[in-house]
């Protein structure tokens, strides 16, 4: 296989694992906080996330680091795609602005 698309490829795996592994913790966190059990959720996931995304990046790799380098940088823009599409909503600028609902 070409060096170049071997880069792509890594990359590519990359943006899914930490699609995966974000988007999880997004999903874990809106499950979690309404859990009666929140510890068993959050736990139960991190483990389950950091084996996949640990187990991806050593396969992806193929004890080549550039191919490591490649992958750790797709699951770094995946998580700047995962924070914007999954944030609060931005409040406009010439949006008053919200009163407290309470006394000081």
């Amino acid at each position: 296989m070409n060096e170049t698309l071997s880069w792509v490829m890594a990359w590519a795996a990359g943006l899914l694992l930490g699609a995966i592994f974000f988007g999880g913790l997004w999903w874990t966190v809106r499950k979690g906080v309404s859990s009666k059990q929140p510890a068993l959720w959050f736990f139960g996931s991190l483990l389950l996330r950091m084996g996949m995304v640990l187990a991806g990046f050593y396969f992806v790799s193929g004890g080549h680091w550039e191919r490591l380098l490649a992958c750790l940088l797709g699951f770094v823009i995946a998580r700047f795609i995962v924070t914007r599409l999954t944030g609060p909503p931005v409040a406009h600028p010439n949006a008053p602005a919200k009163e407290a609902g309470h006394a000081p």
